[in-house]
């Protein structure tokens, strides 16, 4: 047990008071998808989010460094014995309200509005597009930061100057593709395509501008295998696609409404290797 006041409990994560100006971010095995926690834990989990953000933290400091700004990583090793290796010891920060989404290919919800409309959002984007198609240039389309339970909402650029300010909201599209960019050269050199992602800034005490959360894991992000990208389908993935895929299924007999279904043993152990690959191929470290 962590005798710490627990502050709040996500879908995947508790986070902790750790004292003066500090939390105690601890990831668990659960896994969301749709908007609900599944009843089925993927083993080690916790431990691949937590390792690989402490990863990409270091890998992300250069254009942190560039634009002012920060991350909010204080140290993985200090935290208690019972959590190590999936928990993190981070600044306290006042959470902007806002999900800062990166695109550099169609996939998901975005191909889905763009065969709508032609657009994600704000964001004009030439015709002829598919799933999995690359992007002109990475696009910065954000989303509102919802309640557990509740459906991120995408956002236009004019939302996110109302919620925060038109300069900060330059900053964080700004920031948001440039670390995008960074890690998309990072994921490249390992043989995977970064087809988007999402990141959460919050501020310090001073009011400067902190990377917090995650980043850049499978929980957060689409990670496709180089070698197989072929736009006109859904890709090969390293990340919680496959679960989604499975619940959507008829195999799964699920309503989206109900409650969701245990996941079979084969889902839980292809998801947790999954996770585990897109660590080992990112790092070119061995998970165990």
């Amino acid at each position: 047990m962590i005798d710490l006041p627990l502050v709040a409990r996500g879908k995947v994560r508790e986070v902790y008071d750790a004292g003066p100006g500090q939390l105690l971010l601890v990831a668990s095995d659960r896994i969301s998808a749709y908007d609900h926690v599944l009843p089925t834990p993927i083993p080690d989990k916790g431990r691949v989010l937590t390792q690989l953000s402490v990863w990409w933290f270091e890998q992300l400091s250069p254009v942190l460094d560039a634009f002012g700004a920060t991350h909010h990583l204080i140290s993985a090793a200090d935290v208690p014995a019972d959590v190590a290796g999936r928990a993190m010891l981070v600044r306290r920060l006042e959470m902007l309200p806002v999900e800062c989404v990166a695109r550099g290919y169609l996939s998901g919800s975005g191909t889905k509005e763009y065969e709508a409309t032609g657009s994600i959002r704000d964001v004009a984007l030439p015709p002829g597009l598919v799933e999995g198609s690359r992007l002109p240039a990475p696009v910065f389309t954000p989303s509102t930061k919802a309640e557990l339970g509740e459906h991120d909402e995408a956002i236009d650029f004019a939302a996110v100057e109302t919620a925060v300010g038109a300069s900060r909201a330059a900053e964080l599209r700004d920031l948001t593709l440039a670390l995008y960019g960074r890690a998309s050269e990072i994921a490249a050199r390992a043989g995977l395509i970064l087809a988007d992602t999402k990141f959460e800034f919050g501020l310090d005490a001073s009011g400067g501008l902190v990377l917090g959360d995650e980043v850049l894991t499978p929980d957060s992000s689409r990670f496709w295998p180089a070698d197989s990208w072929a736009p006109g389908a859904a890709q090969p993935s390293y990340d919680k696609q496959f679960v989604r895929d499975w619940l959507t299924s008829p195999a799964s007999g699920w309503d989206r409404v109900s409650p969701p279904p245990e996941l079979p043993d084969d889902v839980v152990a292809a998801t947790r290797q999954r996770y585990v690959t897109a660590y080992e191929l990112l790092t070119g470290r061995r998970f165990d």
